[in-house]
């Protein structure tokens, strides 16, 4: 019998509010040009106040990764937190609308608001990302819901979330249910900050719960602390069943056992590089979902990555099975 979800992510619930603004306005305002920073929460209500003509849009790394699933046709599910506040509101319609389950109803009467990254784009196409983390960052246990983890195939979490207690205690959680069902669990490592911040308990899991981590070259390096990539997939694919490790221009490299696959890609100039390790993700677990061999899945991964890269914003523009179709892929 198939299960409810195909593929369940969890993950930062983050909205990202985007507007254009001048170097200028950067400059006034005290905002980094083309870097993403934290903020605190009185930072970001005023530079949340100080935009002009905002939208904003369902985000977070892995709530990408779902979203780009699900324009797939995949039945897909996100677990986060958000505030019952207007952009916690927004968020989950959004994601409903876009075919996603968001099983957690919004946190009435929270403490915190619903998080945000506050995005200036400049004339010359670079965004300054200020990032507000908020009530995401608080998801625990009490957030996973067991009906949701005990019915999907693949599992999804975010490297991100390990930043805190709660979030840890969610994913073991989460990885142990799955499991249970005979669900395959997996990871993106996220950021190489967030590796060195966390490389034991990232050991752990991909030593034990896990079947599969996703990440890219500087942080499988920053995993195993080698400048010799041959040398940090073989000790990945010791540690874990599936290491898929995307290096950029290069294509992807795949270790499963003693297998090596190095997938190339085809070279897109970059509009927009936010989201792109996101759709890669997206894209590479549509085609494991599919029964496709691996290389084909970091092709399929590389082109769902190259779509996004090619235009403004972290999510698919077009139409990702029309591109497969295209390249008689599907």
């Amino acid at each position: 019998m198939s299960k409810a979800y195909q593929v369940v992510g969890i993950g930062n619930a983050v909205s990202d509010v985007i507007a254009t603004s001048s170097d200028e306005f950067l400059a006034e305002h005290g905002v980094e040009k083309s870097i993403m920073q934290l903020v605190d929460q009185t930072r970001a209500e005023a530079l949340f106040a100080a935009m002009d003509s905002r939208t904003d849009a369902p985000g977070g790394s892995v709530a990408n990764t779902i979203a780009g699933l699900g324009s797939l046709g995949l039945r897909t599910a996100f677990i986060g937190r958000v505030a019952d506040d207007d952009l916690g509101l927004s968020y989950a319609l959004a994601m409903q609308a876009e075919g996603t389950d968001f099983p957690n109803p919004p946190v009435r009467n929270a403490d915190l608001p619903t998080s945000r990254s506050m995005i200036f784009v400049s004339p010359d196409g670079e965004r300054s990302m200020n990032t507000y983390l908020g009530i995401s960052s608080e998801l625990g246990p009490e957030d996973v819901p067991d009906e949701v983890l005990a019915d999907c195939e693949i599992l999804f979490l975010e490297g991100y979330l390990f930043d805190k207690a709660p979030g840890k205690e969610a994913f073991r959680k989460a990885a142990s249910l799955a499991r249970q069902s005979g669900a395959r669990a997996g990871i993106s490592l996220s950021d190489p900050f967030c590796v060195d911040r966390h490389r034991d308990d990232f050991r752990a899991l991909v030593c034990g719960p896990l079947d599969f981590f996703i990440c890219n070259e500087e942080e499988l390096k920053s995993l195993y602390q080698t400048d010799d990539l041959a040398q940090a997939l073989k000790m990945g694919a010791r540690d874990c069943e599936l290491v898929v490790c995307t290096r950029s221009a290069q294509g992807v490299s795949i270790c499963q056992g003693d297998e090596r696959w190095d997938v190339p890609v085809v070279p897109v100039t970059p509009v927009d590089a936010t989201g792109a390790g996101d759709q890669f993700a997206a894209g590479f677990l549509y085609g494991v979902v599919q029964g496709f061999d691996f290389p084909t899945c970091g092709k399929i991964g590389g082109i769902a990555a190259g779509e996004v890269i090619g235009h403004i914003g972290p999510r698919p523009a077009s139409s990702i099975a029309e591109l497969l179709k295209n390249q008689g892929i599907i």
